[in-house]
């Protein structure tokens, strides 16, 4: 059974925001260092680094103590929504939340950007306020996906821990309809099976693995990404007294789909695994497509890595599978 550390069944607002802050103290927990430097890049890599500063023979005015340690202020208010209805009033209420701190940021958070019509609205009213202050507050609107993505960033394949966390914040969110990408490509560990996975168009792992929805599915093996395809259907299946249950998450069930996942349990058998009387998610995919998207660091993944293709490839729209399977070639990871 895998273990949650995020709150699910509920899209309220506060929950949104409780799980996100959850996020990001967490982060802090881990990596004090990682988690201002995604602070950092959150900010859009503004001059925004309130580390402790550790300083000898400091001067002041009247002496000079042996060590100094410092560190700067900063206070970020954050508003999200289940939306992107932000009301304007609302904002400019929350900039009296801020009082002489050096950094000051109101971060809004929502499943997609805010209107930009309403942004500009917004912004005008910052800037007269902030045309009366000394220090200036900064407004960074973003999303529950950036706010992963910039997480994600700060890891590697040795945060072990951290990546769970993280893996379960993004299934939460799009549990609960906060991610809307639609460019997302999961990278699986194949192996052994890599083979059947692309003769058969299918992929299986346990149901009770966490998992967010995905468009593309890549299967790595032998240190790079080594096919992808665009999911045409998930299916759940587990054999019973009676036969084979299936339950249809999306996509259609054919007899074919069928065929594929009894020969999927007796190639799973072949490998070593029994995989009959447990609860496995099939992912089926259009067609399977070669590439080579290589891992250019030693360590293998330990689980599965969420890909954001747009960015991976540096493009505003995806084209067909076939020529992202190609682009994917002149890139690597890591």
């Amino acid at each position: 059974m895998k273990v949650h550390y995020f709150q699910r069944y509920h899209q309220k607002e506060n929950v949104a925001t409780a799980n996100t802050m959850l996020l990001l103290s967490r982060l802090y927990q881990y990596s004090p260092d990682k988690f201002y430097h995604c602070l950092g890049v959150l900010a859009g890599n503004a001059s925004f680094s309130p580390q402790m500063d550790f300083r000898l023979q400091e001067k002041n005015k009247n002496s000079v103590p042996d060590a100094t340690i410092s560190q700067e202020s900063f206070k970020i208010v954050v508003e999200t929504k289940t939306s992107e209805w932000f009301y304007k009033d609302q904002l400019i209420r929350h900039l009296e939340s801020f009082g002489n701190e050096q950094y000051k940021i109101l971060l809004t958070i929502a499943p997609v950007l805010m209107d930009k019509v309403k942004m500009q609205d917004f912004m005008a009213s910052l800037n007269t306020y902030n045309e009366q202050k000394p220090t200036p507050i900064l407004h960074i609107n973003s999303t529950f996906e950036n706010i992963a993505s910039f997480v994600q960033g700060e890891l590697d394949e040795r945060d072990y821990e951290m990546q769970d966390i993280l893996d379960d914040y993004i299934d939460c969110c799009n549990s609960a309809g906060l991610i809307q990408a639609t460019d997302v490509m999961r990278v699986q560990l194949a192996g052994n099976t890599i083979d059947f996975n692309i003769t058969e168009g299918v992929y299986y792992d346990n149901a009770d693995n966490g998992f967010r929805h995905h468009e593309y599915l890549g299967l790595y093996a032998w240190k790079s990404v080594r096919a992808i395809g665009k999911i045409s259907a998930m299916i759940v299946a587990v054999e019973e007294s009676n036969g084979i249950h299936y339950d249809v998450e999306f996509g259609d069930l054919t007899e074919e789909r069928k065929a594929i996942v009894q020969r999927a349990m007796n190639n799973a058998h072949d490998n070593g695994w029994n995989i009959r009387q447990t609860r496995h998610r099939y992912f089926f995919v259009e067609q399977f497509y070669e590439t080579d998207f290589v891992k250019s660091t030693k360590y293998a993944p330990r689980h599965s890595r969420i890909f954001y293709l747009k960015d991976v490839l540096g493009i505003k729209e995806l084209p067909s599978v076939d020529k992202i399977a190609e682009l994917l070639k002149d890139k690597t990871w890591e």
